[in-house]
């Protein structure tokens, strides 16, 4: 069995959301943590659990942060972190389709990853690491994060529709 844990300073994980229908707006969460379980060092038969601080949000605007730790989104004060845990991974070539559940303000829906893996190498002192990069969608307001402000044009705001991203580099523990 291969235990690996995330790198989180050569890691991001993050999402992007349309903001009045004509740009994306991007964020990542600057706290989290995560392991995968392969059953070689080869990145087979992979079991992955991740969480993350919400009050850690960052789209580099504070009222906006302010603003998603609040009720009106992720509600930091009663649902302090999000979580995500592999059901299923089958290979597709050389990538991964990974579903499992996400867990946002208590909710738990499926979710479905598109990952790519980068390969795996040694650094120079020695350890084994391998590097993923991760897509997905979700819908925000099937996790109860129901902000809901149309523009003039009769637009959402901010979109329903949440993309997941992510660049993940695992470090194999001894």
């Amino acid at each position: 069995m291969a235990n690996w844990t995330i790198d989180p300073s050569h890691s991001e994980i993050g999402f992007a959301a349309r903001h009045l229908v004509i740009t994306k707006v991007r964020g990542h969460f600057g706290e989290y943590s995560g392991s995968v379980t392969s059953s070689d060092e080869a990145l087979n038969d992979l079991n992955i659990s991740f969480e993350a601080n919400v009050a850690s949000i960052s789209t580099k605007n504070a009222d906006r942060d302010n603003h998603l730790k609040s009720a009106d989104f992720f509600d930091a004060e009663n649902h302090p972190k999000l979580a995500f845990v592999s059901k299923s991974v089958r290979r597709n070539g050389s990538d991964l389709a990974v579903d499992g559940t996400m867990t946002i303000r208590g909710v738990e829906k499926p979710v479905s990853l598109h990952v790519e893996v980068g390969g795996i190498a040694k650094d120079p002192w020695g350890n084994t690491k391998a590097g993923l990069s991760f897509s997905g969608k979700l819908n925000r307001k099937d996790f109860g994060l129901a902000f809901h402000v149309l523009n003039e044009a009769g637009d959402l705001l901010v979109s329903d529709e949440i993309q997941l991203e992510g660049e993940v580099q695992l470090k194999l523990e001894a």
